[in-house]
């Protein structure tokens, strides 16, 4: 064989922007998606240096057949700059996970992490209603997660992030979802809640760390975890081995590519 099928000149091209970028499973995912909706159509992962990000994504972006950008860690924050407008969410967050071009040549941002997240608890047949929930990583992902949770009405909202401002930043931007929440900003623990959310990379990889200091999590616990790869980390196994019910981060995408993708092609 001396060709592919899949690909071609007429191409159009999305892109995955991260530091790391080996974890991520956008490729696979959102190419799918665009496949099955009958689009020419792919998406590649694109290698970044934080040190490098704020010259080479403008260049990036100037592509004639690039269509649209997804971002991953440590840049859902600073992508805000790229765009000309921003969505509800990403005015609400902060943050951004999205990057697409409009046909006027205007690039519009949004952000689909909370979203994908809340829906893959309904999925399971869970709410956020009432329930006491603890959220370690208050950075793009963190925030965006702790957003759509607060929309869902939590009894008690605890907030870990190792930069304290952050963490506050979060706080704010919960308080205006809903005052009635009690928010705590503490250290990560599991006494007393009902669901633990990690939406910090530790884990990612190969990362043999745990985002929460805690040999065991009492089995009445729902644990997520955001990390993609590996799809099992050390947190999921360590609740899987103590009785909790799981939910993974490749969950959470699941719940979130199609509003992408719906997003991409507006």
């Amino acid at each position: 064989m001396d060709q592919v099928e899949f690909i071609s000149g007429r191409t159009r091209i999305y892109g995955i922007v991260g530091h790391p970028i080996a974890q991520v499973r956008s490729p696979e995912m959102i190419t799918a998606e665009l496949f099955s909706r009958g689009r020419d159509a792919i998406l590649i992962p694109i290698h970044i240096l934080p040190a490098d990000v704020e010259t080479c994504v403008p260049q990036v972006m100037r592509i004639q057949n690039l269509d649209g950008l997804v971002f991953t860690t440590p840049f859902k924050q600073i992508a805000c700059a790229f765009a000309d407008e921003l969505g509800a969410q990403a005015l609400a967050v902060g943050a951004i996970n999205a990057l697409a071009r409009r046909s006027d040549g205007r690039w519009v941002g949004d952000i689909f992490d909370g979203l994908g997240c809340v829906e893959a608890f309904r999925r399971r047949g869970h709410s956020f209603t009432g329930k006491r929930v603890m959220l370690i990583g208050a950075g793009g992902a963190g925030s965006a997660i702790g957003v759509a949770v607060a929309h869902q009405s939590p009894a008690v909202l605890r907030i870990f992030d190792i930069d304290s401002a952050r963490a506050a930043s979060l706080t704010e931007k919960v308080r205006r979802v809903d005052p009635r929440i009690e928010i705590i900003c503490d250290q990560p623990n599991v006494d007393g809640i009902d669901i633990l959310l990690n939406a910090s990379p530790v884990g990612m990889l190969d990362d043999p760390r745990m985002p929460i200091a805690a040999e065991t999590i009492p089995g009445n616990v729902v644990v997520f975890d955001a990390i993609v790869k590996p799809e099992e980390t050390k947190l999921l196994r360590i609740a899987t081995a103590g009785g909790c019910e799981t939910i993974r981060g490749r969950e959470m995408m699941r719940g979130q590519i199609a509003k992408i993708v719906d997003f991409f092609l507006v």
